[in-house]
């Protein structure tokens, strides 16, 4: 269900899961709602202390490992750099190091719950990077159904997000 940092791993085969899964469903001749949901700044406010919590309850990580990743997370700080000035280190409280192997992965693990929401709805999804895809079929006569069946798996997401220090991009959210 996640497209992006896996080899063979693409938009493309993101894509193409969801539109395989949709076409396969109009040839049935139902109906398809697909909607398109956008974190904003998603690396950036993942929550060091929730992520450590996560991945001790949820992954049974523990010890030194459990350390690891506590040490890799904390005592980070940034800085601003403009030609030769610089302004003083602030301390890093959340987020996961973009660019890095572990940065993505710790995300997928932080966000995995989210996931399951989503599949306890009866609904289906693929995720690419930060971006979700919540997608469902139905014969014409309940659609109503379905998208009340949407609507309420969105709003389980949404405050699943929140409570998580994620924030849904309204702006770059449809439903489709």
């Amino acid at each position: 269900m996640q497209s992006a940092y896996r080899a063979y791993h693409s938009t493309e085969t993101a894509v193409l899961r969801v539109l395989s899964d949709i076409f396969e469903a109009l040839d049935r001749g139902d109906l398809a709602v697909l909607t398109l949901l956008d974190l904003s700044a998603a690396f950036d406010t993942v929550d060091h202390t929730t992520l450590i919590r996560r991945l001790q309850i949820s992954f049974g990580l523990n010890d030194v490992v459990l350390n690891w990743f506590s040490s890799y997370l904390h005592g980070r700080s940034k800085y601003v750099r403009c030609r030769d000035s610089t302004s003083a280190p602030s301390p890093l409280l959340c987020g996961v190091p973009q660019g890095s192997v572990l940065g993505p992965i710790l995300f997928l693990l932080y966000t995995a719950d989210m996931m399951g929401l989503v599949m306890k709805s009866g609904l289906l999804l693929h995720l690419y990077a930060d971006d979700l895809q919540i997608y469902g079929f139905c014969a014409s006569t309940v659609t109503q159904a379905l998208l009340d069946q949407v609507a309420a798996c969105i709003s389980v997401v949404w405050s699943w997000m929140m409570s998580n220090r994620l924030q849904l991009n309204a702006d770059k959210t449809e439903s489709l």
